[in-house]
């Protein structure tokens, strides 16, 4: 799962990886070491986090090296993969608004031995991640279909969860249901907060860094996001237009972004290659 930007400046990883997702993913490319630290260096990274973000990264597999001559490499690797285009997906296609749903929920009860702390902990995140909110004990709620048997056969686990698909009954205070489960002043905030940084925001002298910046800033608003249907949220509810100045700012900045990439990445196509070891700039 990639990591959450919105509280603070995103890290370098996050940065490096909205990097390789606009200009590496599907292919078949990698980049040279140095773009790396003169991309990040107009966000303002250090060469030195640079450098270790990549090394820690290729150490998690998330990135591997392939040596050309005296310049090293990098691309991705299968697991950076899937977590790049989940994030494209919930960014460009899933979007910030569920504005369709279909009165459907996931139900998905666990009870796990007390000294599982880890596991419960990796569960809860997980579920989170896809959009639960826990309901009660060990019932967590989720709208709309989601796969919650990848997460429990994942993580191992399938013999101490279940899993369920539902309607609320007319008795059922969804508007409640949802303020018990879900954390709503929290995602209010991250929406608000990316709009009282973004609307004020002056014209880009660098729209390369903007760019990756602001994609950056609005997957860390949404990632946490569980997309609860729209009729249920209260008014006023800030996605909406979050989500419209997040795409008038991305469309704004993405010839020119590319342009300055043209110029200033170094792709090589790499689509097998040796992994190798150490580093040149």
């Amino acid at each position: 799962m990639p990591p959450d930007p919105t509280d603070h400046p995103p890290r370098p990883q996050t940065l490096l990886l909205m990097l390789l997702g606009d200009f590496v993913l599907d292919r078949d490319v990698c980049v040279f070491s140095g773009s790396v630290i003169d991309a990040l260096a107009r966000l303002g990274v250090s060469e030195h986090a640079t450098r270790s973000t990549l090394s820690r990264m290729a150490g998690r597999d998330l990135l591997r090296r392939q040596r050309h001559g005296r310049k090293v490499y990098y691309g991705l690797t299968p697991r950076s993969t899937a977590i790049l285009r989940d994030g494209r997906t919930r960014i460009w296609e899933t979007g910030a608004v569920n504005d369709r749903w279909d009165g459907s929920w996931t139900l998905l009860c666990f009870s796990l031995p007390e000294a599982w702390q880890r596991q419960r902990h990796d569960l809860r995140s997980q579920l989170t991640w896809s959009g639960f909110g826990p309901l009660q004990g060990g019932l967590w709620i989720a709208p709309g279909e989601v796969n919650a048997g990848d997460i429990v056969t994942g993580l191992g686990l399938e013999a101490h969860a279940r899993v369920f698909r539902a309607r609320a009954d007319d008795l059922t205070d969804l508007a409640a249901m949802i303020a018990d489960a879900y954390d709503l002043n929290e995602v209010a905030a991250r929406y608000r907060s990316f709009l009282d940084r973004w609307e004020a925001a002056p014209p880009a002298a660098d729209p390369l860094a903007a760019r990756l910046r602001l994609i950056a800033e609005w997957l860390g608003a949404i990632r946490r996001d569980p997309r609860l249907p729209v009729e249920h949220l209260p008014s006023g509810w800030p996605a909406a237009g979050a989500q419209k100045l997040f795409r008038d700012l991305e469309l704004a900045y993405a010839a020119p972004a590319r342009t300055a990439a043209t110029t200033l990445l170094d792709l090589r196509a790499c689509p097998g290659g040796s992994v190798v070891d150490g580093s040149s700039r």
